[in-house]
């Protein structure tokens, strides 16, 4: 087996466990957002330990002004997209949450149309429609007769969706000069700077240092989190983005098994045809992208 191909999925499968560890903070009475000060917390902390120690150099900011591009990365997307996530899970389910969030693509799609003047082809017009018709498969409107998700779960859903998106739209400046590891670095620093002054801390600390929730709090920072970067960051540096892209959509599939068998979340039939459209919108973009890059590659050769 390609050894960048069994990093890719280790550290997509390992971002498809978050929701075992969420749920298991919320029995402890963490909100979503004291949930995701944890995970910031931890995972910057870490990654800063591992940068120091292998390439302290590439922590050096070219700019003290590209810390706008950390800023958006740390706070606009990925605290709020994680706020989001949690709170879906709270409020549904796991598998929805994780269908919800792969709405992402479809966002970057019209989002970089207005921002870079990226043309919407027919493929990625076909991708829109095809995550549009999965969404309304997930949250219950198609059948009629099930009972849907409520209005403001879809909103906060798609939310986890968009801040996700705005991700990809800041790293794509800050990637013009850092590399993807030193960005995902500088946001959980940010983000935790930003969340640390709102946590809890008199209240939460006996639970902070209670034997029976570290696991998950340490869990929760490292595995999905820290270590899944890690490792999805050493297999990117060796394969295609797009290809790694898709070898990701592996995400949302764990996460469907560890909500269905685990926590015996309900998930229906037309639920899952909803999920299989949203991946298949992402695989669709990916191989265009794939598609696009060969032939870019092709001309200069």
């Amino acid at each position: 087996m390609n050894r960048a191909f069994m990093y890719i999925v280790i550290g997509a499968t390992l971002w498809g466990t978050i929701g075992f560890y969420v749920k298991k903070l919320y029995e402890y009475e963490f909100t979503p957002m004291e949930v995701v000060t944890i995970r910031v917390m931890i995972a910057a902390v870490v990654l800063l330990i591992y940068l120091i120690s292998t390439s302290p150099k590439s922590l050096k900011l070219q700019q003290f002004s590209d810390i706008k591009y950390f800023l958006g990365t740390g706070i606009i997307s990925f605290s709020f997209f994680n706020y989001c996530m949690f709170k879906t899970i709270e409020l549904s389910t796991i598998p929805i949450s994780a269908a919800l969030l792969y709405t992402a693509p479809a966002f970057v799609i019209v989002i970089s149309y207005f921002l870079f003047q990226e043309k919407i082809t027919a493929i990625k017009l076909i991708a829109l429609c095809s995550t549009f018709i999965g969404v309304i498969f997930v949250v219950g409107l198609i059948p009629l007769h099930l009972q849907s998700i409520s209005f403001i779960t879809i909103i906060i859903g798609l939310g986890s969706g968009l801040g996700y998106a705005l991700y990809s739209i800041f790293s794509k400046y800050a990637l013009k000069k850092y590399s993807s590891l030193v960005i995902t670095t500088y946001t959980f620093v940010v983000a935790a700077i930003a969340l640390m002054p709102f946590f809890p801390y008199r209240e939460k600390l006996r639970l902070l240092l209670n034997f029976d929730v570290l696991p998950y709090i340490l869990g929760l920072g490292l595995l999905p989190t820290t270590i899944a970067y890690i490792v999805y960051t050493y297999g990117l540096q060796r394969t295609e983005a797009s290809k790694a892209a898709i070898i990701a959509t592996i995400e949302p599939v764990v996460a469907t098994f560890i909500g269905i068998f685990l926590f015996v979340e309900p998930f229906t039939i037309f639920q899952l045809l909803g999920m299989v459209f949203i991946i298949g919108a992402v695989i669709l973009v990916q191989l265009q992208s794939d598609a696009f890059m060969k032939k870019s590659n092709k001309k200069r050769v």
